[in-house]
């Protein structure tokens, strides 16, 4: 092997291009906030990195466990799929804007009666995909299990079960929240 050539230019790599910060403003739990930050942020990072509002968890990172779940504009969204920039002006709830715990949400009061939360790591997104729920049921917005796509779906053990199946409770809590849910509403007998 031959010592390189010293009059041979060496090739650098070239330098990452310099994103620029993206001014981007929410209505968070009903408060004006503007953040500059990478336009790769997701809405998940910029909550509990930027915003320091650390309820919503970040479980899988790949929309997969719901730990993360919020809701922009009343619906509910898995935070770590969105970035924040596309939410620009939207309104964003997360468990910290449903309740405070001298003033819970009555959800959150339901889950702490039925032990619904065990190690409690999935209990923001649980209860924030159950409030946002409620009001598609509400609102009449059809599930996968809705018998009569022309008619407003009953609210069931059924329907709750199918429409809260995108959020995982690694310890197994589920009857317990169903038994939450059902103490907020009422079930027909």
């Amino acid at each position: 092997m031959q010592p390189p050539d010293p009059t041979s230019r060496r090739i650098l790599p070239e330098a990452a291009p310099v994103i620029a910060p993206a001014a981007v403003s929410l209505r968070v739990n009903g408060e004006d906030r503007v953040l500059d930050i990478d336009p790769r942020t997701s809405l998940l990072d910029a909550l509990r990195e930027h915003l320091r509002l650390t309820g919503s968890k970040k479980g899988c990172d790949h929309g997969q466990c719901g730990a993360c779940t919020v809701m922009v504009n009343g619906t509910r969204i898995y935070a770590c799929l969105t970035l924040a920039v596309m939410h620009d002006g939207d309104e964003v709830t997360t468990i910290e804007g449903l309740g405070a715990p001298d003033r819970l949400h009555p959800l959150q009061a339901a889950f702490v009666r039925h032990d619904g939360y065990q190690c409690g790591y999935c209990t923001p997104g649980q209860i924030c995909a159950s409030v946002a729920m409620l009001e598609e049921i509400k609102a009449g917005i059809p599930s996968h299990v809705t018998a009569d796509l022309g008619a407003p779906p009953a609210l069931t053990e059924e329907e709750i079960r199918e429409r809260m199946s995108g959020n995982i409770c690694r310890c197994g809590a589920y009857s317990n929240i169903l038994e939450a849910i059902k103490d907020v509403v009422e079930m027909p007998a």
